[in-house]
């Protein structure tokens, strides 16, 4: 009996053994395992004691020191609600999210600039790097695309050219008052030249900024007066523009210068925006005696344009502009300026005037209306209006004052900086411009203390606006594609 229970006594200790063993291989596979998961999401020794001495006031001034290493090694460091953060090492603030998510794409974004390339190269193969890079393809997928432009449907609705004027401005061409009763060279009491802008509803901020600076109504030089009025269309997106309609009573009512149809107001309407003002003009203004018509994003010099228009006659054929030749239709599909064959099967477009900006008389105004009702509607505006004067037997005269694709830089001055008030003084439309810049430009312009006289070197003009257009229609050159159509 006494041996039998030192046996039993022996038996039990050794599964007690076994059993301790075996917890303690348990424990310690646990233990790899959290090491492996720790070590696969990122969280080195480095981040960790860089977090251990964030904390204390001498960890941030040797952090201050090298702040440059550190930033690299750690670029995201939760910081502690109770200290300031640290500038040189730029802690993250409370708002931001774990370093864990932070740090992967600042691996990607900046890999050669790490100072461990060793540390680089293995967490390139977490589990972290790989998730990150899903996101990344998403990015760089190209945005969808607008559908193809419906030219056969165009073709059967080219017919409904009619549409209500929605905003009228009846009386914007009626010149009262003894000042403006004496126009130069004309009859009494008629307009002397009328401004029509191109634009959109939601385009206010550039319809300020032209009615403040060179679209300014009111009497001019020689005693000259001068109305401007806007081209404007529905939106065809309204929720872009909430309460765009009262937008459009309320300009109206305040400056008295809208001209809204019931059309939408998309690229390839603006033909019937044309074929509408030039309607408008042959009954609501049809003595004005010259019409400037342009885009709203263009710099206008006013002043040189009526100098050039002296010794015009109104009752004369009159068309200047930045005047295109030879010009080919583009067949290519991704361009917005693209027109199929069964659309337009010619070689060339006949000459036409760029539509950043051009100058025609009242009399010309009034024969076009008549010939662009007999001409089919065509989507590109400005190829339209060329066939329209084509039509008429009206060659358009280029002017270089006009430059509808702005100014190129010399290539012998390659520095010369050509957004330059010296510039842009002897030039009537200047294209592609922004709101800030027309307004800088203008108050360059009209600054007492502009000088243009009393440089260094003698500026090489590419031109001189007050050449007769007669001279200036006779430099025609050959417009390429890339030169009409890209830069447009």
């Amino acid at each position: 009996m006494p041996r039998k229970m030192v046996t039993i006594r022996r038996i039990l200790h050794v599964k007690r053994d076994v059993l301790c063993t075996t917890l303690l291989l348990v424990l310690f596979c646990l233990l790899l395992y959290a090491h492996q998961v720790v070590l696969s999401s990122g969280w080195d020794m480095p981040v960790w004691k860089l977090e251990i001495h964030g904390s204390t006031s001498s960890s941030r001034t040797l952090l201050g020191a090298s702040g440059a290493k550190a930033g690299q090694e750690s670029p995201a460091i939760p910081s502690s609600p109770s200290e300031p953060q640290l500038p040189p090492c730029k802690l993250q603030s409370k708002s931001q999210p774990p370093l864990s998510k932070l740090k992967p794409p600042q691996l990607k974004s900046k890999p050669s600039h790490s100072k461990s390339k060793q540390q680089v190269k293995s967490k390139g193969k977490s589990k972290s790097q790989r998730k990150n890079a899903v996101p990344t393809k998403t990015a760089g997928k190209p945005l969808p695309t607008m559908p193809p432009f419906d030219f056969e449907g165009y073709l059967r609705e080219k017919d409904n050219r009619n549409f209500r004027l929605l905003i009228d401005q009846p009386d914007k061409c009626h010149i009262g008052g003894a000042e403006e009763q004496e126009g130069e060279g004309g009859n009494q009491g008629s307009l002397y030249m009328l401004i029509a802008v191109k634009s959109i509803p939601a385009d206010f901020d550039k319809r300020q900024v032209v009615r403040r600076t060179w679209g300014k109504e009111g009497l001019f030089q020689n005693g000259v007066s001068i109305r401007t009025v806007f081209l404007l269309g529905v939106p065809r997106n309204r929720t872009a523009l909430p309460l765009w309609d009262r937008l459009m009573i309320y300009e109206s009512q305040t400056f008295r210068d809208i001209l809204l149809w019931d059309f939408e107001d998309t690229f390839f309407n603006l033909t019937l925006k044309e074929t509408h003002f030039l309607k408008w003009v042959n009954s609501s203004c049809p003595d004005v005696k010259f019409i400037f018509k342009g885009d709203a994003d263009v710099y206008v010099n006013v002043e040189n344009i009526l100098e050039m228009l002296q010794g015009q006659k109104p009752d004369k054929d009159l068309f200047v502009g930045d005047i295109i030749i030879h010009a080919k239709p583009i067949r290519r599909r991704s361009s917005k300026y693209y027109v199929p064959e069964f659309v337009y099967g010619g070689g060339l477009y006949p000459n036409y005037a760029g539509g950043g900006g051009f100058v025609m008389s009242g009399h010309t105004a009034r024969r076009l209306s008549s010939a662009c009702q007999q001409v089919e509607l065509f989507p590109i505006d400005d190829v339209f209006l060329g066939m329209c004067l084509q039509l008429i037997g009206v060659k358009p005269s280029r002017h270089q004052g006009f430059r509808t694709f702005g100014i190129p830089r010399p290539s012998a001055a390659p520095h010369l900086q050509t957004f330059d008030p010296c510039f842009y003084r002897e030039l009537m439309v200047v294209h592609s411009l922004s709101v800030p810049q027309i307004w800088l430009m203008w108050n360059l312009l009209h600054d007492p203390s502009l000088n243009c006289h009393n440089r260094t070197s003698q500026t090489p003009w590419p031109f001189k606006w007050k050449d007769k257009m007669g001279e200036t229609a006779g430099e025609e050159k050959d417009y390429g594609e890339k030169q009409v159509f890209i830069r447009h």
